[in-house]
């Protein structure tokens, strides 16, 4: 959500700042801005795409060697140019970007409006901006300490990178539930929201933590808390490829992502399970094994796709290591009064690992004594700092709003957390064990089979592209998938669609079934195979129109479904991992056919870092 990038070197960085902002574009946004240090401080901004951007600064004079610049996803104020970023001080002193919220914005500009200040904008970073300009002005201070004056008075969440008029040889930039990672060059240095903007220029790095100040200023990087105490920086050397941000020749990152699932997910086994050993290793958790193990209860905090992903590793957490789990929205975790106890374990399921309402939940389950283990895909991230333990995915990164890879990457790190723990336990037999170790690493050749069936779910979205309404069924395992399925297709084609377990169907939705109502079966042969057939049958009574996800060969559902999409059997804890492909590819060819952006859905950003 919103997109921070800055410079400060001996290049131009008008170029470098626009395509670090188009390197951003996946994170989600109505405007765009840059503000460049040439002659005084000059700001151009603008609503729409960085493109537009681009269009009105293509005659002006942009030479100068530090700048801002910021991609907004609108929360003070309608998205147009006079709220777009960057926002400049009365004085035209100081120009400053921000990620975040200022909760407490309406009280601070009561108090400026008092002394004389005047808003342009309805934002709450306006606001910062010139409360920071009085108390420089005020205490004649130097900018640097109004900067952490300023941000010890506030409330809320912010990443910001603040530039001065009478320094063009100083950047300061503080974080707090933002995300903010500086890239140390030779001679130069960048800022960004996430590394992608980064990576083309430095693979060193310092992820700037909570209530930290980062001071640039005649080549030389300084980081202080809020009280101005000394910190020494973290250089972390970072692995993403360049190559791994651009399309690969696909026309969309959505369907590149789709099609990197075998190899994301037999990334995220490499190393840890070899079937043929017998061995299973999750390197990340070490210290707290013991206490995961024996844990008698467990919590999965999420939201959005990895809450689905949630929900069915309490699948398998219960059935192999028979410990009670429970899945929590993490955005409605906190705002209640939950039962934490000291010593709990609370797992934290995030793709980005700056999900700010699962960071708040795992923050309060911390404080009550919880153990925290993490599972994020990106390193470095806020919640793999602030767990005890935990794991990365190594999915590699993903540029598509709608997660697909991060769900399979979650699941089969989730599988193995949950059969390491079973096996530990003496709750699953050995040949059990080893048995869905080789299945395993059966997995990534089975998705590949799935991804061969895109030519025939694309006709099948021919059918239903200007449907208005979907419904999802499922059961057991495969009824998370069905919410998954249902959540892509609402995401990026805009069709209103529902996921249910298939046995409530009785219980409302079927008032809805007629011959316009599509509805998506996933049907495998498993343990509720039999069921899920009379289901059918009962939505066809009623002539809707059933698209079956069927096990290779199943030729009773072929019968009766108007469309049925064969998947490879495989062991029924892991038939999600296959049966959401067919999913993933009907809602991005529905989506396609609409004439939908499948990449940067309306409204929506990849990582919801404000409450």
């Amino acid at each position: 959500m919103c997109g921070i990038v800055a410079y400060i070197g001996q290049q131009q960085a008008a170029p470098i700042i626009i395509k670090g902002l188009k390197r951003l574009e996946y994170r989600g946004y109505d405007s765009a801005g840059i503000s460049l240090l040439n002659g005084g401080l000059n700001v151009y901004k603008k609503m729409g795409k960085v493109a537009e951007l681009e269009a009105l600064v293509k005659d002006k004079s942009l030479e100068s060697t530090i700048g801002i610049g910021h991609t907004r996803w609108a929360t003070h104020g309608e998205p147009n140019d006079i709220n777009a970023h960057p926002h400049q001080s009365n004085s035209g002193e100081l120009t400053l970007i921000h990620n975040g919220i200022i909760e407490n914005y309406a009280s601070i500009k009561q108090d400026l409006l008092s002394k004389g200040f005047t808003f342009k904008s309805e934002t709450d970073t306006e606001v910062l901006v010139n409360f920071i300009e009085s108390i420089k002005t005020e205490r004649q201070c130097s900018l640097a300490r109004a900067v952490r004056i300023a941000l010890n008075a506030v409330v809320g969440a912010y990443a910001i990178v603040i530039m001065s008029a009478d320094n063009p040889n100083q950047l300061i930039a503080a974080r707090k539930g933002s995300p903010l990672v500086i890239g140390i060059g030779k001679g130069e240095f960048f800022f960004a929201s996430d590394a992608t903007p980064i990576i083309e220029y430095t693979n060193e790095v310092v992820y700037l933590n909570d209530f930290e100040v980062a001071i640039v200023e005649n080549n030389k990087l300084t980081i202080t808390d809020l009280k101005e105490v000394e910190k020494t920086p973290y250089i972390q050397t970072i692995e993403m490829e360049l190559e791994a941000i651009e399309k690969g020749g696909y026309d969309h990152f959505m369907l590149k992502e789709i099609y990197e699932q075998p190899r994301s997910i037999q990334d995220c086994m490499r190393g840890r399970l070899n079937a043929a050993e017998g061995r299973l290793v999750i390197g990340g958790i070490r210290e707290y094994a013991n206490k995961l193990v024996n844990s008698e209860r467990i919590v999965i905090n999420a939201c959005g796709t990895s809450w689905h992903a949630g929900l069915v590793s309490e699948y398998f957490i219960e059935e192999f290591c028979r410990i009670p789990v429970e899945v929590e929205y993490a955005s409605e975790f906190r705002y209640r009064n939950p039962i934490i106890n000291e010593g709990d374990t609370v797992f934290a399921i995030s793709q980005s690992g700056e999900t700010a309402d699962t960071l708040a939940a795992i923050e309060l389950a911390k404080s009550k004594g919880a153990i925290i283990f993490g599972l994020c895909n990106v390193v470095g991230s806020s919640i793999s700092r602030v767990s005890h333990e935990g794991a990365y995915t190594h999915a590699g990164p993903e540029i598509g709003v709608a997660s697909t890879k991060a769900f399979t990457a979650q699941l089969t790190v989730m599988f193995m957390i949950a059969l390491k723990m079973a096996y530990k336990r003496g709750t699953i037999a050995d040949s059990t064990y080893r048995s869905m170790l080789v299945e395993m690493e059966n997995i990534p050749l089975k998705v590949e089979k799935a991804l061969q069936l895109n030519e025939q779910i694309e006709e099948i979205a021919a059918n239903f592209k200007d449907a208005t309404n979907f419904l999802y069924l499922g059961r057991g395992y495969n009824f998370p998938v069905a919410l998954e399925g249902a959540l892509k297709l609402k995401e990026i084609s805009y069709i209103h669609a529902e996921g249910y377990p298939a046995a409530e169907m009785k219980h409302g939705p079927i008032a809805l079934i007629d011959e316009d109502m599509p509805v998506v079966f996933i049907a495998t042969k498993d343990s509720g195979y039999e069921k899920i057939v009379s289901n059918i049958q009962e939505v066809k009574a009623r002539k809707g129109k059933v698209i079956a996800i069927v096990t290779e060969g199943d030729d009773e559902i072929h019968k009766m479904a108007d469309h049925t999409i064969e998947v490879p059997h495989t062991l029924e804890p892991l038939m999600p991992l296959i049966s959401v492909i067919p999913l993933q590819l009907l809602a991005y060819h529905i989506a396609i056919m609409r004439g939908c952006n499948v990449d940067q859905p309306r409204n929506l950003a990849k990582s919801v870092t404000v409450e």
